[in-house]
C-alpha cells in the first residue's frame, strides 16, 4: 500500500488562528524549531463527533510550553475550540488530531527571545497505531538502544518534539528486526514505556505500571488506571527493575493512538494476552466512545 504523504492532502489546517489550505500548511527552512526542537505537541483522538479528554490535552500542551520558554498565543478555551472546528471543517468525526506549538524563524540560534510563537492543528483519519491482526494477538517489542534521560538533564514533563528523537531511532530498529516496537528502560535501569506509549504488567491479577518520572504520565494512562480501579483491581505505581520483565504473565501498552494494545512479547520474554488486558481494552473502548 501506497503511502500519501502529509504534505500533498486535501483539507484545512487551523494555523495561527485562521484555516488554511492543507497543502498550503508551510514554514521556513530556518524556523527555529526544525534546528533546536522548540516546538511541543499533542496527540488526540475524535470519537463519534467528541474528542476524548480534549482539554486536558489542551492544558498540557501550554504546560508543555510553559516547560520549553514560551507562551502559547491562544488560550486553552480557544484551542479547545480549533480543534473541534479543525475537525468540522475536514468534515471528520473519527479522526486522531495534532496541534503542535513551535518557535519561528525570526532568530536563528540557541537564543531565541525574539521569535513568533506558531501554533496549529491537523487533522486525519487514522484508524490503528498497530496493525489490527498484531493487536488481537499481542504485539512483539524489542529492547530499545536508548533509555529515557534523567529530568535532571532533560524537560521530560513535556511533550517535546526533542524528546522523540530517540523514540524513532529505537522504533526504526525494531521494525528491522521484525518488531512491532521497542521498551525503554530509563536512565537507572527501570523500566519505563515503549517507544509511544505506556505500559502495565500484571502479575497474580495485580496491575503494576512503571511511576512516571521521567517520562510522561499520559492522559490515556491516568484513564486506564481509573477504569481498572473501577473494576475493582488493584494497581501499584513504582519503579519497576528490567530484570523482573520475566515474572508477569500479561502485558499491554496504551496511550491515544495505541489505545489499549495487549504484548505477546518483550525480547526473550513471551506472555498470553489474558482476560485482564483484553477486558480493559474494551472497557477503554466503550469509554471513549460514550466520553465517560
Amino acid at each position: 500500500m501506497s503511502l500519501v504523504p502529509f504534505d500533498d492532502r486535501d483539507g484545512w489546517i487551523w494555523l495561527d488562528g485562521a484555516f488554511t489550505p492543507w497543502r498550503e500548511a508551510k514554514v521556513h527552512v530556518l524556523t527555529h524549531a526544525l534546528h533546536y526542537a522548540s516546538a511541543v505537541f499533542e496527540g488526540e483522538r475524535m470519537y463519534g463527533g467528541e474528542i476524548f479528554k480534549l482539554t486536558e490535552h489542551s492544558e498540557r500542551l501550554h504546560r508543555s510550553a510553559n516547560i520549553l520558554d514560551f507562551e502559547i498565543p491562544f488560550s486553552v478555551a480557544e484551542i479547545d475550540a480549533a480543534c473541534k472546528e479543525t475537525c468540522a471543517r475536514n468534515g471528520l468525526e473519527d479522526a486522531y488530531l495534532r496541534p503542535i506549538a513551535w518557535r519561528g524563524s525570526e532568530q536563528i540560534g540557541v537564543s531565541a527571545q525574539e521569535t513568533k510563537i506558531h501554533t496549529a492543528i491537523a487533522v486525519w483519519d487514522w484508524p490503528s497505531y498497530f496493525k489490527p491482526e498484531e493487536r488481537a494477538r499481542g504485539i512483539r517489542l524489542t529492547h530499545a538502544k536508548y533509555r529515557r534521560p534523567d529530568p535532571a538533564t532533560a524537560p521530560t514533563a513535556s511533550k517535546a518534539v526533542g524528546l522523540y528523537m530517540i523514540c524513532t531511532i529505537s522504533k526504526h530498529a525494531a521494525e528491522r528486526e521484525g518488531f512491532a516496537d521497542a521498551l525503554m528502560l530509563d536512565w537507572r535501569g527501570y523500566v519505563a514505556e515503549s517507544t509511544g506509549a505506556n505500559i502495565f504488567l500484571v502479575r497474580d491479577g495485580v496491575i503494576h505500571t512503571p511511576k512516571p518520572d521521567c517520562f510522561l504520565d499520559g492522559i490515556t494512562r491516568r484513564t486506564v488506571i481509573g477504569v481498572a480501579k473501577d473494576k475493582g483491581f488493584e494497581v501499584i505505581e513504582r519503579h519497576i527493575p528490567g530484570e523482573e520483565l520475566g515474572t508477569f504473565s500479561e502485558v499491554f501498552l496504551c496511550g491515544t493512538a495505541a489505545e489499549v494494545t495487549p504484548v505477546a512479547q518483550i525480547g526473550e520474554h513471551t506472555y498470553k494476552p489474558g482476560n485482564l488486558s483484553l477486558s480493559l481494552m474494551d472497557d477503554y473502548a466503550r469509554l471513549v466512545r460514550r466520553q465517560g
